[in-house]
C-alpha cells in the first residue's frame, strides 16, 4: 500500500511539472483570443498591440481608436473573464462531487442546484416582466443565487435525514426529487405565463453576451472562498477513494468532509449560475479528460480542472459570437454541442471495461 501510494505522488509530483505551466499558458494564449475575436471592433492584429501599449514603459502605435478600445475593454474583457470563472468554479465544483461521490459521471448540478436557480429566475423574471431598474440591486442574479442555494438545502436535509451506511446515494436521490418539484413549479409557472417563455429559456440556456465588470466583482467573492476550500480539501478527496469505512479508519470524518465540499462547490456553482445562466456538461467534460491525461488524484485533477474549465468555456464561447453574426449562439448550446457526444463516449468506454 505504501508503496503504491508513494509511486502515486511522484507521479503527481512529475505531472504537475509541467502540465500545471503549460495550462498556465494555454489559458494565457485563450483569453488573448478571446480578447481579439469577435463580430465588432478593431482588426484582430490590433487589439495585442494596443495591450502592450497600455502596459509601462512600452509605446506602439497599434493605430487603434478610442471607441475600439471601448470595445475591447467593456464588451470583449469581461465576457472573457466571466467566461474563465465561470469554467474554471463549474470543473472544480464538478471534480468536487465526483471525488466526495465517487461518480466520475456526476456534474455540479447533481444536487438540485440548476433546477433551484432556475426556478429562482424564473420568479423574477414572471414578476419583474417589465425589466423595471426601480430595484437597488439586479433581482434575477440575487433570486437565481438564492434558489440554488435552498433547493441544495433542501437536497442535504432530506438526504442526511437517512440514516444509513448509504448516504451519498441518499443525497443523490434527495437531488432528484428536488430537481423534479423545482422543474415542476418552474413548468407550471411558465404555462401560466406563456409571454416570458422565450426569456426564461434565454436565461437558461447560458449567456455571456451582458457580461459586464459589475458581474464579475459581484461573483469573485464565492468563487475565491469556494476555490480556496475545496483546493484545501484536495487531499482528504483522495483518501475517499478508498470508501468510506476505510477513510474513517484512517483518522478522517466522512460527513465533515462531504459537507464542506457539497456546500463549498454549491456556493460557487450557485454564484456563476446566477450571471451566467445554466451552462452544462463542462463539470464533467473538463474533470474527466484531465483524468484520462493525469490519473485521478485529485491533488492534480482539481488544480487542473480549475485552469482547464476556464481555457474550455472561454475557446467554446468564441464560435457562438461568429456562427450566427450578428446573432450569438448560447453558450449552453455549444458546450451541450461538444458534451454530449463526450458524455456518450464515456460511458461506452466505462461499459466495455466491465
Amino acid at each position: 500500500m505504501s508503496s503504491s501510494i508513494t509511486a502515486t505522488q511522484s507521479t503527481v509530483h512529475g505531472a504537475s511539472r509541467w502540465l500545471i505551466p503549460a495550462s498556465v499558458v494555454a489559458l494565457f494564449l485563450a483569453v488573448l483570443g478571446g480578447v481579439m475575436i469577435g463580430p465588432a471592433g478593431p482588426t484582430w492584429w490590433r487589439v495585442p498591440l494596443e495591450l502592450l501599449n497600455r502596459l509601462p514603459l512600452i509605446s506602439i502605435d497599434s493605430g487603434m481608436t478610442s471607441m475600439e478600445w471601448a470595445i475591447i475593454w467593456q464588451i470583449r474583457a469581461p465576457r472573457v473573464v466571466l467566461a474563465a470563472i465561470v469554467g474554471s468554479t463549474l470543473s472544480i465544483a464538478g471534480a468536487s462531487y465526483q471525488g466526495v461521490f465517487r461518480n466520475p459521471l456526476v456534474d455540479p448540478y447533481l444536487l438540485g442546484v440548476a433546477a433551484g436557480a432556475g426556478l429562482g429566475a424564473t420568479i423574477v423574471i414572471t414578476v419583474n416582466r417589465s425589466g423595471s431598474s426601480d430595484w437597488i440591486i439586479d433581482p434575477l442574479p440575487l433570486a437565481a443565487f438564492l434558489g440554488g442555494l435552498l433547493a441544495v438545502l433542501a437536497t442535504y436535509l432530506v438526504g442526511s435525514s437517512v440514516k444509513n451506511d448509504r448516504s451519498s446515494i441518499s443525497l443523490v436521490l434527495a437531488g432528484v426529487a428536488v430537481t423534479s418539484l423545482a422543474t415542476a413549479m418552474q413548468t407550471f409557472l411558465l404555462q401560466r405565463n406563456s409571454d416570458v417563455v422565450r426569456q426564461v429559456y434565454s436565461w437558461i440556456l447560458g449567456r455571456l453576451s451582458t457580461a459586464t465588470w459589475g458581474d464579475v466583482r459581484l461573483v469573485i467573492p464565492y468563487v475565491l472562498v469556494s476555490t480556496v476550500a475545496l483546493l484545501m480539501h484536495r487531499r482528504l478527496l483522495d483518501v475517499l477513494r478508498v470508501g468510506d469505512e476505510e477513510a474513517t479508519a484512517l483518522g478522517v470524518d466522512v460527513s465533515r468532509v462531504r459537507l464542506i465540499v457539497v456546500i463549498s462547490a454549491t456556493l460557487g456553482t450557485a454564484a456563476v449560475v446566477a450571471v451566467s445562466g445554466l451552462i452544462g456538461f463542462v463539470g464533467i467534460i473538463v474533470p474527466h479528460a484531465i483524468r484520462l491525461v493525469v490519473g485521478s488524484s485529485y491533488r492534480i485533477v482539481l488544480p487542473m480542472s480549475l485552469l482547464l474549465g476556464a481555457v474550455f468555456l472561454i475557446v467554446a464561447d468564441i464560435p457562438g459570437r461568429i456562427l450566427d453574426n450578428p446573432a450569438e449562439t448560447p453558450i449552453g448550446v455549444v458546450t451541450a454541442f461538444l458534451g454530449a457526444p463526450f458524455f456518450l463516449l464515456i460511458l461506452r468506454t466505462r461499459q466495455a471495461q466491465r
